[in-house]
């Protein structure tokens, strides 16, 4: 066994780990931070991307012993004081999803490529997720997504509300 000390959506951590357990285990695992998903365990699909130390990474494919003393961010630890971030809530209003699976690890993607790129063109989204395989929605909710959400998160652009649902059965 091995100490790993990592600070995970803000909190620090130190556990005991098997030298061979990977981050997304440890994440999942560990942490119970389930919203990291391992969907193939070879680095191909995507769904398991976390931000560690600001860039993004396929944390099936990093040891939780490499992250010792990093920083990482899960999609858990996107949302603020109950506030979705802005390419969580553009995933949402441009129906960027349809089963889900591959949405932790394409928001994460997203938001690194708009920390590298606040205004990408089509193209450069495409490139920027292009390690993130998709099997239901085509892509092109994906990109809109990450575009708007890009717009949304400029200075002085207009921040969307949330707007109450109707009550079914209601006056």
């Amino acid at each position: 066994m091995t100490e790993v000390r990592v600070t995970v959506d803000g909190v620090n951590y130190a556990d005991d780990v098997e030298p061979r357990m990977l981050l997304a285990q440890y994440l999942r695992e560990t942490l119970g931070k389930t919203g990291t998903l391992i969907g193939c365990d070879t680095s191909n699909c995507g769904a398991c991307t976390v931000h560690l130390n600001g860039q993004s990474v396929k944390s099936c494919s990093v040891l939780a012993v490499q992250a010792d003393g990093a920083e990482v961010t899960t999609i858990e630890g996107l949302a603020r004081d109950g506030q979705l971030h802005p390419v969580q809530e553009a995933f949402r209003e441009c129906h960027g999803l349809q089963c889900g699976y591959c949405t932790p690890g394409m928001i994460m993607a997203a938001v690194d490529l708009l920390g590298d790129n606040p205004d990408p063109s089509e193209q450069e989204v495409r490139e920027g997720i292009e390690g993130n395989l998709c099997r239901c929605t085509g892509y092109q909710n994906i990109v809109r997504a990450v575009q708007t959400a890009a717009k949304n998160m400029k200075p002085g652009a207009a921040q969307p509300t949330e707007q109450a649902a109707p009550v079914a059965g209601g006056n």
